[in-house]
Parts: C-alpha cells; sequence; structure tokens
C-alpha cells in the first residue's frame, strides 16, 4: 500500500530508503547549525563542516526521489546558506538553481555589534529545469490600476517600444524606421503597426511611441524573490512548537511549484506545516521526523480535519 498523507516519526534517511515513491515537490526547514537547544530538539553541530556532512546525503536520496518535473525548497538562516547553496550545486547542478528566496521574519533576538537579521533564505532547486513545474503567481495591481493612464480600452501603463541599449542588446532585425525615427525597437515593424492601428501605442511630444499595457488584459505585478508580506504565524495558528513555520508560506510555494494531487514530501517536518497547507491547497504528502513531538503536534492541530485520501 502506498503511504500517502502520513507523519512517519524516524530517521530521515532510513524512511525514505523504506519507501517506494517518487516525490513531486519537498520543501526542508533542517537545522541551521545555530548552537541553540530548542528542548525537546537540539540544534547544535560541531563545525560548519559536520552540519554539512549531516546535510549532504539527505539532499542525495532527495534529488535520488525527485521526479524530473520536481522541485526542493530548502529554508535557511544567512549564515548557513552559503554553504548549503554550495552541496546543493554539487548535487543537483548549478543549472539546475531557480531562486534565492528572501523571506522576512519577525521577533529576532537584539543584538548590539551588529545589524539584526530580519530574514530567512529560500534555497529553490529543479531536477530538470526544463522540465520543473512552475506556476507564475501575481500580486494584484495597487488600487487595481485606477493610478495609471485611461483611455476607451480602460486603466492602463505604458513600457518601452524603444531599446535604449542597442549595443548591448544586438537585434539587427529590429532596426527600422518608424514615424520618422531609425532606432532598434523591442518589437517588430509588423507588431509595430498592429499597435498602432489598434491605438495601442502612445506618441510623446517628440513623435516615440510607447506600448500600452491593459491592467484588464494583465493577471497583475508577477512575484519577485523579496516577500516582505510573510512575516510571521498568525495567533489562531500557532502551535507548541519552537520552529513552526507560517502556513502562508507553504501555501504560497506550494501554489508556485506544485500542481493539484502532487506528492509533496518534507523529512524535516516538526509540527506539520507542509501538510496543512497541502490539505488545503488539495495537494498530497508524507512528513518525515525523529522528534515524535512533532507528530502528536500535527495530529493535535487536525483532530477537527478528515484527512482525503488521494
Amino acid at each position: 500500500m502506498i503511504e500517502k498523507n502520513k507523519y512517519i516519526v524516524g530517521n530521515n534517511i532510513e524512511v525514505l530508503n523504506s519507501l517506494d515513491l517518487e516525490y513531486d515537490f519537498c520543501y526542508i526547514d533542517p537545522p541551521y547549525n545555530t548552537g541553540r537547544n530548542f528542548g525537546d530538539f537540539g540544534d547544535s553541530f560541531k563545525d560548519m563542516d559536520e552540519f554539512i556532512e549531516f546535510l549532504k546525503p539527505r539532499f542525495e536520496l532527495i534529488h535520488k526521489k525527485l521526479k524530473k518535473s520536481g522541485n526542493l525548497v530548502v529554508h535557511i538562516d544567512s549564515i548557513s546558506s552559503h554553504y548549503v547553496k554550495v552541496c546543493l550545486d554539487s548535487i543537483f547542478g548549478i543549472k539546475n538553481f531557480k531562486n534565492e528566496l528572501i523571506v522576512t521574519t519577525s521577533n529576532m533576538k537584539a543584538v548590539k555589534k551588529k545589524l539584526m537579521r530580519s530574514h530567512d533564505v529560500l534555497l529553490v532547486y529543479s531536477k530538470n529545469s526544463n522540465k520543473s513545474t512552475y506556476n507564475q503567481q501575481y500580486t494584484p495591481y495597487e488600487d487595481g490600476g485606477i493610478k495609471g493612464k485611461v483611455d476607451e480600452r480602460g486603466g492602463y501603463i505604458t513600457s518601452a517600444a524603444k531599446n535604449s541599449q542597442p549595443n548591448v542588446i544586438v537585434r539587427p532585425n529590429l532596426r527600422y524606421e518608424w514615424n520618422g525615427h531609425k532606432f532598434q525597437w523591442w518589437i517588430s515593424k509588423e507588431k509595430m503597426q498592429k499597435l498602432h492601428d489598434e491605438n495601442r501605442l502612445e506618441y510623446n511630444d517628440k513623435g516615440i511611441p510607447r506600448i500600452k499595457r491593459y491592467f484588464n488584459e494583465m493577471n497583475g505585478v508577477p512575484f519577485k524573490d523579496v516577500w516582505t508580506d510573510i512575516s510571521s504565524i498568525q495567533g489562531k495558528e500557532k502551535l507548541d512548537y519552537a520552529t513552526q513555520k507560517p502556513i502562508k508560506l507553504l501555501e504560497r510555494l506550494l501554489d508556485l511549484y506544485t500542481n493539484k494531487t502532487d506528492l509533496c514530501l518534507d523529512i524535516f517536518a516538526g509540527s506539520g506545516t507542509l501538510g496543512r497547507a497541502c490539505l488545503n491547497k488539495n495537494r498530497n504528502f508524507v512528513l518525515v521526523d525523529i522528534n515524535p513531538k512533532g507528530k502528536i503536534v500535527f495530529e493535535e492541530s487536525m483532530s477537527d480535519t478528515i484527512y482525503k485520501f488521494l
């Protein structure tokens, strides 16, 4: 029987080796080598070499178990992130590195001799960058775009039609005369004529056009790699687990890097935030952690939920 939507307590290497499954997505929030004792578990290694030696076989096994379309997100702090990235580059290949996401955090310990840290780092890798799942997400335009210009089609903004760096981005096929100006443009002459005929160009006092972009024809502002809107765990969401992460963060990652019914993995599951996010987003999950308390906290948090086995 295929084990899905399960929280398994045990050594993550042993458990993962025992499961004959391929995964669409893996999120892990491993130890950070902080040297701290969190009560239920410690986070201390002799040095950075020992820390990376601990993580490397787990990264290798995750890589082996991921589907070709799969993605891995590693949640780490800025102190360890550079060492972890070098390790991941050696396993996944630097061409399969997708993004370094910066996510703001809160309630960090105040310091006096350096700037206070206020963000975590999420390293995103694909198994195969050409085949990996990615669903672009958007932020709505401020005030629905009403701050833009307006014509008969509605509100719009403009973008350049003229290439201001023709010697850097050389495209001879896009060099032609338009409205008395010979430049290198961003679009072909045929496309320029079509936009002109449809009143989708806006000309300045010199007759140089810009392209109209209508808000009602666009999805919004594409997500960027710095997220400042997920800063803390909400009151009703907070559980009795020291390293819990916001469910909004996990749901966003699922939206970006998975599709419905995908199988998602977390081998440092803690309080099981990935599992809760998967149930909210109609994904399957396998959670693994060596700390028995994690499973107890997760199951208590899900006591009023009927697990959906897909």
